[in-house]
């Protein structure tokens, strides 16, 4: 996605508001054009990047994945595993994961080299980030495994 346009509109409604206010509006409008760029930038990659989390909760197991090509934002779109196709790795969880309250969070997570290398390979075979992928399981561990359906005991 070509961030270009955007930009160049931003800079030409500043140069429009400058212009109200006279020459010194305008002199100060034009030093403040080249910085402009970067800043304008960073704030469009931020909103794209929510707006990429946001779709995500709402599309599980299902995904969208931002990704920087160069200066210029990309999106990676995995939808929902086809229900006739059978589940794929990990399985879609049953429910809505716990997201629906607010923003994401981030946690450290240490694994050994060999399940790291495991967790990257099924991660690519699925089409999806890292992060995408651990969360699609965490979600599904709890959906399937939770508290509220805990069993304890023997079995034969």
């Amino acid at each position: 996605m070509d961030l270009a346009p955007y930009i160049d509109r931003l800079r030409n409604e500043l140069a429009i508001a400058a212009e109200a206010g006279g020459e010194d509006a305008r002199v100060l409008a034009e030093r403040l054009l080249a910085p402009l760029d970067s800043a304008a930038r960073l704030v469009l990659l931020e909103a794209l990047s929510k707006a990429s989390d946001e779709i995500t909760r709402d599309l599980a197991p299902g995904s969208v994945e931002m990704r920087l090509r160069g200066r210029d934002p990309g999106f990676v779109v995995t939808p929902p595993p086809d229900p006739q196709s059978g589940p794929t790795v990990p399985p879609a969880h049953s429910g809505t994961p716990d997201t629906d309250e607010g923003g994401t969070s981030r946690i450290s997570l240490r694994v050994p080299d060999p399940l790291k290398h495991r967790i990257e390979a099924a991660a690519s075979g699925e089409g999806l980030s890292v992060n995408a992928w651990l969360v699609r399981v965490a979600a599904t561990a709890l959906d399937t495994h939770g508290i509220a359906r805990r069993h304890v005991g023997w079995a034969r």
